[in-house]
C-alpha cells in the first residue's frame, strides 16, 4: 500500500524515489540554513520540528504524531494510547553523558512517534543532542546497515551494541558539512533508500 501524499503518486517506487530527492534536499537546507541549530534539543518538539522540515513536501502527516499503533518486523512500537505521555517522559530524559543520550534514543525509536520517517529524523535528532552535549557527532557512513538494525532490533533489551557501535563512530568533526551529508546517506540506506547523493540530487526544493 502506497502512502497518502501531496504528490498524487499511487506508485510505492516512484513515490519513494522522490520521497528520497525532496526530503534530502530538506536536510542539507536545514544544515546548511542553521535552522537546526534553533529547533529544541533532545525533546519531541525538537524532533517534530525535524521530522515536518524534512517530509513537507511529502506528507501531510509531517510533523504530526500518529494516532494508530504501528509495528515493523514483528515489533509493535509505542502504543498510539499511551504515546503522548511517553514522549513527554523521553523528552524529561538526562542527556548529559553518552550513556543517557544514547539510552534516551533507544526510547524515542521505541516510541516511533510519526507514521512514516521516523529512523532518519530521529538519527538527526540524536546527533544535534550529542553536538550540543559532547561536541561530537556520529560518523554514520561508519556504521554498517546490518550491525545497526540488529543493535538496534536488540537495543529495548540490551543496549550494549548500539552503545558500542555509536562510541566507535564518534567524531569531533561536529559542524562539517561534508559528515552531515554522509551521515544522511548512510542513514537513508537504512531505510532501503539510496539513489540520490546529499548534495548532489537533481534541481533545487523551492522553499
Amino acid at each position: 500500500m502506497t502512502l497518502k501524499n501531496k504528490l498524487g503518486i499511487h506508485n510505492p517506487v516512484e513515490l519513494a524515489r522522490q520521497e528520497e530527492l525532496l526530503s534530502k534536499s530538506r536536510a542539507l537546507e536545514l544544515f546548511d540554513s542553521g535552522l537546526l541549530d534553533s529547533f529544541e534539543v533532545g525533546t519531541y518538539e525538537g524532533l517534530r520540528r525535524i521530522h515536518e522540515f524534512l517530509f513537507q513536501d511529502v506528507y501531510d502527516f509531517a510533523g504530526e504524531m500518529r494516532t494508530a499503533d504501528i509495528s515493523k518486523g514483528g515489533f509493535r512500537f509505542a502504543s498510539a494510547l499511551y504515546l503522548r505521555p511517553a514522549l513527554e517522559s523521553i523528552s524529561a530524559m538526562p542527556q548529559t553523558t553518552f550513556d543517557e543520550i544514547v539510552e534516551k534514543y533507544v526510547e524515542m525509536n521505541v516510541a516511533h512517534p510519526f507514521w512514516e520517517g521516523n529512523g532518519r529524523s530521529t538519527r538527526i535528532w540524536l546527533d544535534v543532542i550529542f553536538r550540543q552535549e559532547l561536541g561530537k557527532v556520529i560518523d554514520w557512513s561508519l556504521i554498517d546497515k546490518d550491525d545497526y538494525l540488529f543493535a538496534m532490533e536488540r537495543s529495548p533489551v540490551r543496549d550494549v551494541e548500539i552503545k558500542h557501535l555509536l562510541r566507535s563512530a564518534l567524531t569531533d568533526r561536529a559542524s562539517d558539512r561534508e559528515v552531515f551529508m554522509k551521515g544522511v546517506d548512510a542513514s537513508y540506506r537504512y531505510e532501503g533508500f539510496g539513489e540520490y547523493e546529499t548534495g548532489k540530487v537533481p534541481g533545487e526544493v523551492e522553499g
